[in-house]
C-alpha cells in the first residue's frame, strides 16, 4: 500500500528491547557467581590440580566454598591440592571476596566502555549501595584499598615465615593466607588451621587484622580516609566501628572466662597464649573461619556464643557475610524503642526509617528460615550430633568456615545442602528473595486489621 494513501496506517513496532527478557540485577549477580563456581569446579578437577583424584562433588564443594569465601572443606587443601590447585583456590577466593561486579566495572572502565543502567544496578545490588552515582569511584577505591592492605599483609607474613620456611614456601604461604584472611575465607594449608600459632603474636595480630579490616566494610574505610574526623563520618560508619569494637571485646572476655578451666582449650596454655587464643576465637566467627583452638572441644556456652557471632557476620559491602552487624543493631534498637513506646527509633540523632527496619526484619527471618530448613534436611541425611549439625548449617550460611568436624563426614546429600547454603549465604538471603519473588504493585488499599501479637 502507498504510504501516502489516506487509509495507510504504519505498523506499530514495539519499543527497542521490550520483547527481550527482563533480567534484574539479583539474577545477574546470581548467575555470575554460578558461572565462576562452575569454572572453578572444572579447573580444580584437572589432574595437575590435585595429588590424588577427587570426585566432581568434591571439586564443586571446594569451588563453591572458595567463591563464597566460606572455608569449609571436604578434602584437605594443603595435602590434596597441588601448588597450582591451591593458587586456583586463592584466585577464586579473591574473585568471590572482592566481588565479581567490582572486577567487571573496573574492566569496563579500563576498556573505555560506558556502564549501562542495568550494570550499575547489578553492582549496586552487589555492594548493597543506594546511590548509583558513586558506584564507579567506589569500585576503584575497593580494588586500590584491597591491593594495599593485602600487600602489607603479604610483606609481614613473608618476612615472618622466611625465618622457618624456604623462600618460595614462605612467599606462597604469605600469598595464600593473605588472600584467605582479607577475604574472610578461612582456607588454610594445614589440617589444623592455625593451631600451631596459638600463642604467636605476629600471626594472631596480622591474620585477625586482615579479616577484621576486610569484614568491617569497604565503605567505612573509604569514609575514614576521606573525612578523617569522627564528627564528619556517617551514622553507618560510626555504628559499625563502635558495634564491631563492642562485639569483639565482649566475645573476647566471655571466651576467656568460659574456657579458662577447659583442659582441651585454654587451661594448659600460659596466660599470654590463652589471651591470644581467646581473642582469635572471639573475632574469627565474624565469617573469617580460621581457628587456633579445637572447635569441637569448646564448652557449650562458647559454642552458643560462636553460633550467634556467625549468624550476625560482618559489615555491608565487605568480604564478610551473615545477616550483617548493622541488621542486628537495627533490630535491637527497633525492639527497644517499641518496648519504651518511643516515637521513632533513633541512632546518633538520626531516625531509622520503617523501610530499613522492614528490610532488616525480612533478611533476618529469611536467614532463620533457610537455616531451619537446612538443619531439618541435614538431620534427615546425616548421622551426627544435633549441635554439630546446627553449627555446620549456621557456619555455611554465614560463610564462616568453622566446623566441629562434620564437613569431612558429610554424605553426598549433606554436601549438596551445604553447597546451597554457602551459595545462599554469600549471595545474600534478601537478594535471593528479590530474585525468587517478582515485585507486585497493588492499587487497592485494604482496611487495617488489628492482630494480637505476643
Amino acid at each position: 500500500m502507498n504510504r501516502w494513501d489516506p487509509s495507510y496506517r504504519p505498523i506499530e513496532r514495539s519499543p527497542k528491547g521490550i520483547n527481550k527478557i527482563q533480567v534484574g540485577p539479583p539474577l545477574i549477580l546470581s548467575l555470575s557467581f554460578v558461572a565462576v563456581i562452575f569454572l572453578g569446579t572444572v579447573i580444580l578437577k584437572l589432574p595437575m590440580m590435585t595429588h590424588e583424584p577427587i570426585s566432581w562433588i568434591q571439586s564443586l564443594f571446594t569451588s563453591t566454598s572458595a567463591v563464597t569465601v566460606t572455608g569449609l572443606v571436604v578434602v584437605d587443601t594443603g595435602s590434596v591440592f597441588t601448588t597450582a590447585g591451591q593458587a586456583v583456590i586463592a584466585v577464586l577466593i579473591q574473585l568471590g571476596g572482592l566481588g565479581l561486579m567490582t572486577f567487571a566495572i573496573v574492566t569496563l572502565i579500563a576498556l573505555g566502555s560506558k556502564i549501562s543502567f542495568l550494570q550499575q544496578s547489578a553492582v549496586k545490588e552487589a555492594f548493597n549501595q543506594t546511590d548509583l552515582s558513586t558506584l564507579v569511584s567506589t569500585a576503584k577505591s575497593v580494588l586500590i584499598f584491597a591491593f594495599f592492605v593485602e600487600l602489607a599483609g603479604f610483606c609481614i607474613l613473608s618476612a615472618y615465615w622466611m625465618q622457618e620456611k624456604g623462600v618460595s614456601e614462605a612467599l606462597f604461604h604469605a600469598f595464600f593466607y593473605t588472600i584467605s584472611a582479607f577475604n574472610n575465607a578461612g582456607f588454610a594449608l594445614s589440617g589444623d588451621s592455625l593451631s600451631a600459632y596459638v600463642g604467636d603474636p605476629i600471626i594472631n595480630i596480622t591474620i585477625s587484622a586482615l579479616f577484621i579490616i576486610g569484614g568491617l566494610g569497604f565503605s567505612v574505610w573509604i569514609e575514614l580516609h576521606k573525612k578523617r574526623r569522627w564528627q564528619r563520618i556517617s551514622v553507618y560508619a560510626k555504628t559499625m566501628i563502635l558495634g564491631t569494637l563492642i562485639v569483639n571485646v565482649t566475645a573476647f572476655l566471655l571466651i576467656f572466662v568460659i574456657e579458662s578451666d577447659n583442659p582441651a582449650t585454654l587451661a594448659n596454655l600460659d596466660t599470654q597464649s590463652a589471651l591470644w587464643a581467646s581473642w582469635f576465637q572471639a573475632v574469627t566467627p565474624r565469617t573469617a573461619g580460621f581457628n587456633t583452638l579445637d572447635i569441637a572441644s569448646l564448652e557449650d556456652p562458647t559454642t552458643a556464643l560462636m553460633l550467634l557471632l556467625m549468624f550476625i557476620g560482618g559489615g555491608s559491602m565487605s568480604t564478610a557475610s551473615g545477616i550483617k552487624l548493622m541488621t542486628f543493631i537495627v533490630l535491637i534498637i527497633a525492639a527497644y524503642n517499641y518496648i519504651q513506646r518511643g516515637a521513632a527509633p533513633r541512632l546518633f540523632g538520626r531516625t531509622i526509617s520503617n523501610d530499613t527496619i522492614s528490610k532488616a526484619l525480612a533478611l533476618t527471618m529469611i536467614s532463620i528460615g533457610i537455616t531451619w530448613i537446612a538443619i531439618f534436611l541435614l538431620l534427615m541425611s546425616e548421622k551426627a550430633d544435633f549441635l554439630d549439625i546446627v553449627f555446620e548449617a549456621v557456619s555455611a550460611l554465614g560463610t564462616v568456615g568453622l566446623s566441629r568436624g562434620l564437613t569431612g563426614e558429610l554424605s553426598n546429600s549433606g554436601e549438596w545442602i551445604i553447597i546451597l547454603l554457602m551459595y545462599a549465604g554469600r549471595l545474600g538471603p534478601l537478594t535471593l528473595a528479590y530474585f525468587i519473588a517478582s515485585p507486585r504493585i497493588s492499587r487497592i488499599k485494604y482496611p487495617e486489621a488489628k492482630l494480637a501479637i505476643g
